[in-house]
């Protein structure tokens, strides 16, 4: 069995592959040849992930999935959300999406946060969605090299280290991501059989 994954990111790439451990073929953009930039115009982490997985399957008819995942604060009303990865202007520039966020909780107590991801898969023709979130609290400075995005900054409940602290098997094991991967492994495991 074979499955597309809408991204060119390598971090989600390298994360979802350790998580799936060849339990399928995964392919990548960049597999199946597809060079474009698909837009993400939607204002959830589902509407983007939906778009994200509907651009490729009608495009090449293959089964597919696409996810959108962000950062949640609550003090900041939710930002930067489904805005996480061009919260300060420019997509993809993390340390100063971290800058933004850090200046905006300047001298903020409540520093609760959680990530989000939402995945769509579109199976034989049939959208089906998984969410996965975990909860956790911004810290003050970054700590840590690892991962990428907000993980420098990002501390999952129960723990006293950041997500860019951790081994990728650790973040693998309870990341947003990953909790939304095992709902998919799940359902592919269910639709194999």
């Amino acid at each position: 069995m074979q499955l597309v994954f809408a991204t060119n990111n390598r971090h989600k790439l390298e994360e979802v592959a350790t998580k799936i451990k060849g339990e399928f073929k995964l392919l990548t953009l960049n597999d199946i040849g597809c060079t474009d930039d698909i837009e993400e115009t939607g204002t959830t982490f589902k509407e983007n992930a939906s778009i994200k997985s509907h651009y490729i399957y009608q495009k090449y008819k293959l089964n597919c999935f696409g996810d959108d995942s962000g950062l949640e604060i609550d003090a900041l009303n939710g930002e930067p959300g489904v805005y996480s990865a061009r919260y300060a202007g420019e997509h993809g520039n993390h340390a100063a999406n971290i800058s933004k966020v850090l200046q905006n909780l300047t001298g903020e107590t409540n520093r609760k946060a959680r990530f989000r991801t939402v995945i769509s898969l579109i199976w034989n023709g049939e959208e089906h969605f998984f969410d996965g979130t975990v909860e956790g609290q911004i810290r003050t400075a970054t700590s840590g090299t690892a991962g990428f995005g907000y993980d420098p900054i990002f501390e999952p409940d129960g723990y006293n280290i950041t997500f860019a602290e951790m081994s990728l098997e650790q973040k693998n094991s309870i990341s947003h991501r990953a909790r939304a991967m095992d709902q998919l492994i799940n359902f592919l495991n269910t639709v194999q059989d």
